[in-house]
C-alpha cells in the first residue's frame, strides 16, 4: 500500500478505493501534506467536498509544494465555491494567485467565483484576460490588443 497505488486507484476511477488506502496512510503519518492534499482529492472525486476542505486546508498548512500546491489552490477555492462558500473561495483563489501568477486555471476558477458573487463586471474582466493571454487561435491573436483594452471597459460607451 502506497500513494502511488492510491493516487492510480481515482485516476482510474476507483475513488472509493483510494479513499480507504489514503485514510490507511494518514493513520501513519497524519500530517503528510502530499498525502492530505490527495485525500481532499479523493474525496472532491467521490462529491464529498465537504469532507474535502479541511484536508486541502491542512496539506496547505503543512507544506505542500510546487504543483501539488497550485493544485490545493484550486481543490480548495472550487470546493468552497461548490458549497456555496463564495467569499472563502475568493479568499484561497486570490492566495493561490499571488503566489502563483502565472497559472491561469485558478483565475478561471477565480472568475466562476465572482460570478457567484455577482461581480460580472471582474467575472468577465478576469476570463478575457485569460482569452487573450492563452489563446494559440490566430483569430483571438489577431484582436489580443483589443481584448486587452476592453477587457475592464465592457460598460462604456462612446
Amino acid at each position: 500500500m502506497n500513494l502511488e497505488q492510491a493516487i492510480q486507484l481515482r485516476e482510474n476511477g476507483h475513488a472509493a478505493e483510494a479513499l480507504e488506502l489514503l485514510r490507511d496512510l494518514l493513520k501513519e503519518d497524519p500530517h503528510n501534506p502530499t498525502t492530505l492534499y490527495h485525500y481532499a482529492w479523493s474525496c472532491d472525486a467521490q462529491g464529498l467536498e465537504t469532507e474535502a476542505a479541511p484536508y486541502y486546508e491542512q496539506a496547505l498548512a503543512n507544506g505542500l509544494v510546487g504543483r501539488e500546491r497550485e493544485g490545493a489552490f484550486i481543490g480548495l477555492g472550487s470546493t468552497y465555491r461548490v458549497i456555496g462558500q463564495y467569499t472563502k473561495s475568493r479568499a484561497v483563489f486570490e492566495k493561490g494567485m499571488v503566489e502563483f501568477p502565472d497559472n491561469q486555471a485558478l483565475r478561471v476558477f477565480y472568475a466562476m467565483t465572482l460570478h457567484n458573487l455577482k461581480e460580472h463586471d471582474r467575472t468577465m474582466e478576469t476570463l478575457l484576460l485569460v482569452i487573450a493571454t492563452t489563446a494559440q487561435n490566430k483569430d483571438i491573436e489577431n484582436y489580443t490588443r483589443a481584448i486587452h483594452y476592453y477587457k475592464d471597459k465592457l460598460n462604456q460607451t462612446w
